[in-house]
């Protein structure tokens, strides 16, 4: 399922320093990761107050980032975005602890997730890393080939270069 996020709200939520000056871009690599991580959908996220010269949306991974430019602010970015989805809102979850926020993705049908909640769901994942890979060929190692595939594949190449 893909998220909307109010990124300041979610900033301080993990750790993150707001005033910091790139609290944005680390934001967006460590959402980067979890949707790597978690093999979850993708992910749009908002910020307010975007300086002159930053592009209104930038596409990094599976990441989309919104620099909101005044007067609009984000809250009322994501709730255009909402409108814009029309029924397809439903399939969406929006991430925030901002109550008009919550209340507009309701009213959209989305589902709801409070920044801290989201927090701790990124932050667990981000801890237990990669999942381990599921290979159930016997003898296979991870990532890798059986003895049995190995030697097939063997075969395989042997005859066809005794053919040339």
């Amino acid at each position: 399922m893909p998220f909307l996020i109010d990124g300041h709200n979610l900033i301080p939520k993990l750790g993150l320093d707001i005033n910091s000056f790139d609290d944005e871009d680390e934001l967006i690599a460590r959402l980067n990761e979890y949707c790597r991580l978690s093999r979850k959908g993708s992910i749009e996220v908002y910020f307010d107050n975007a300086p002159p010269g930053v592009p209104e949306s930038r596409k990094t991974g599976l990441v989309t980032a919104h620099f909101v430019r005044r007067p609009l602010i984000a809250d009322e970015a994501i709730r255009l975005r909402l409108k814009k989805l029309g029924r397809a809102a439903r399939n969406w979850s929006v991430v925030s602890s901002d109550r008009r926020v919550q209340a507009d993705a309701r009213a959209a049908g989305a589902a709801v997730i409070s920044s801290d909640e989201f927090s701790a769901t990124v932050t667990d994942t981000l801890r237990a890393g990669p999942p381990p890979q599921a290979n159930t060929q016997a003898g296979a190692k991870p990532g890798g080939m059986s003895e049995r595939e190995l030697n097939e594949w063997l075969t395989l190449f042997n005859e066809r270069g005794k053919q040339k």
